[in-house]
């Protein structure tokens, strides 16, 4: 299962952590995993690329591990990439279920 956390207090994003693999199908063939894979690359290079917002990234390819953290509070432009990130996740997690993907949120990086 893919565990995609939120991070964020008092509605303002902090970052985001997404762990492990959702063995909806065969490495190679899972389409849960790469849906999954595209929406948060996509967001990491679209914060890097489209604002000026710092933040920070790590990546683990074992265990499918992925963490970007906020350096500041992020613009607009930057929080609506989070929300398109957000809704994407859940409406993955809403098709395929929890036992593949499951959002949740924390305030705690």
């Amino acid at each position: 299962m893919i565990r995609f956390t939120v991070f964020r207090k008092d509605e303002t994003y902090k970052g985001f952590l997404c762990e492990g693999h959702a063995e909806y199908s065969e490495e190679g063939m899972d389409i849960v995993c790469a849906a999954v894979s595209a929406l948060t690359v996509n967001t990491i290079n679209s914060v890097e690329k489209l604002t000026e917002d710092p933040f920070a990234f790590e990546e683990k390819e074992e265990g499918g591990w992925l963490k970007l953290e906020f350096k500041e509070e992020p613009s607009g432009a930057c929080r609506l990439l989070m929300d398109s990130l957000v809704l994407g996740m859940q409406m993955i997690s809403e098709t395929y279920g929890v036992d593949f993907v499951n959002v949740q949120y924390s305030e705690e990086v």
